[in-house]
């Protein structure tokens, strides 16, 4: 028989730096030898705190305007907007402004404070993972900008298991995908179904066994337990029936077809942070932490596996 091996998986979240610290102690918190990070790691929003140059500071932030008086207060607000995943910077009145009236300037401000958030997150986790015999992959979600691949591919510590292949010991490899179906978003990373199914059999064709293997796939199976999410008008407002939002099923035809077809041993999903829970899927567990970065809470799963079984499951909040 095998060593044992403990996974912790959690997902989407979005830039919060004290969910990421979380996500880390996991290994020893859990005993975990396997940490994955199932994509969508980036933040969605930037909040800019405005130097007025009278010793003050200006900002918007939970829909409030405040006033900062020292350095002091605006320390402590910018790591209350980072552990929420705001990304935020100090600036002038004059830059502030030419943001305001340039959107092509906004943008790229707001991607060089998204590399450089998950620049610093890489640097921690080798801090902290180095020397250590625990695993640690961490992929993009159909949220990341195409630039994040490049920061992720440059840890020596941390694995990008994107579209890939690996075997996570001896007895079970996973395969990961971060694109999605097309979402009323438009987010990056989107493709049709056919292409969605096609990515993900390529990957499957290539596994070994795959009835032992885990299929870290970022949207869900369609018409579970774990794909329910809030439906939309084409302006994307929440539609609501009776003072009750009208759930609708997000997930994928491509993830369920192949599931049903390979039958892995588990499926890691993520990209609709309403639905937590799990399903079966002929012997496929499949498992939606769900998500609540925006209060700072770390929703996940430990699993553990042994010989080709899926011994035992917890999902988890903290």
């Amino acid at each position: 028989m095998t060593e044992s091996t403990k996974f912790f998986f959690v997902t989407d979240v979005h830039g919060s730096d004290v969910c990421f610290r979380k996500f880390l102690n996991a290994a020893k918190f859990y005993k975990a030898n396997v940490l994955i990070l199932g994509g969508d790691i980036t933040g969605k929003t930037m909040i800019p705190v405005v130097d007025n140059g009278r010793g003050t500071y200006e900002c918007n932030f939970a829909g409030e305007d405040l006033v900062l008086k020292s350095k002091d207060q605006v320390e402590t607000l910018m790591k209350e907007m980072r552990d929420s995943g705001v990304y935020t910077v100090i600036m002038g009145k004059a830059e502030f402004d030419e943001l305001n009236a340039h959107p092509e300037i906004a943008s790229r401000v707001f991607n060089g404070l998204m590399l450089e958030s998950v620049r610093k997150w890489l640097a921690l986790a080798e801090e902290r993972l180095k020397g250590t015999k625990t695993k640690c992959y961490i992929s993009p979600g159909n949220d990341d900008i195409s630039e994040i691949d490049d920061v992720l591919n440059s840890s020596s510590v941390v694995i990008n298991p994107e579209r890939r292949v690996l075997t996570i010991d001896d007895k079970h490899e996973m395969i990961t995908l971060g694109v999605v179906n097309h979402t009323p978003w438009h987010s990056p990373r989107e493709v049709d179904e056919s292409v969605l199914q096609s990515m993900i059999e390529e990957m499957a064709n290539s596994l070994e066994k795959p009835e032992n293997s885990i299929f870290n796939i970022h949207v869900p199976p369609i018409n579970t337990p774990i794909d329910q999410a809030p439906k939309v008008t084409p302006d994307l407002k929440p539609v609501v029936n009776a003072g009750h939002l009208v759930m609708t099923s997000a997930g994928s035809v491509a993830t369920r077809a192949t599931i049903e077809t390979y039958q892995p041993l588990v499926g890691l999903h993520w990209h609709i942070h309403e639905s937590k829970g799990l399903v079966r899927i002929g012997r496929t567990v499949c498992f939606n932490p769900g998500s609540e970065y925006g209060e700072g809470v770390l929703r996940g799963v430990v699993g553990q596996l042994e010989d080709g079984k899926l011994k035992s499951y917890l999902l988890t909040s903290g």
